[in-house]
């Protein structure tokens, strides 16, 4: 379900409420505010229209459906820029090969990583 933490623009986690609340941990730790966590496909799409992330974390497999079909309906609005996590990486790879995608479980450190390789990536040249 929903478990908003602060309603000020910034990042949104997509995941079960353990892994989001430990992503939305390090990205706190960032210096970001984080606008909602998320645990299912339809939650995650309504998310990001409400709060236009600066940028996503997102579990592939979240209940109702999958984080990646949560992002694609995202970006039709728009690019933000998105790290995927997974159990998985090669199938997520498979799918979208320029995906920044971090393998569960996954350090801080890797995550903080991935968060600034998506934020660069978005980031005009």
């Amino acid at each position: 379900g929903r478990d908003p933490i602060d309603a000020r623009r910034g990042p949104v986690v997509y995941g079960d409420s353990l892994s989001g609340r430990l992503f939305a941990d390090v990205t706190i730790a960032r210096g970001h505010d984080v606008g909602a966590i998320e645990a299912t496909e339809a939650g995650a799409v309504a998310a990001a229209a409400r709060y236009r992330p600066d940028l996503m974390i997102v579990d592939a497999g979240l209940r109702g459906g999958s984080g990646l079909s949560a992002v694609d309906e995202i970006l039709r609005t728009g690019f933000i820029p998105h790290v995927f996590v997974s159990g998985e990486i090669s199938r997520i790879l498979a799918l979208k090969p320029e995906a920044i995608v971090l393998e569960k479980p996954c350090r801080d450190v890797d995550l903080e990583r991935a968060i600034q390789r998506a934020l660069d990536r978005a980031a005009p040249s």
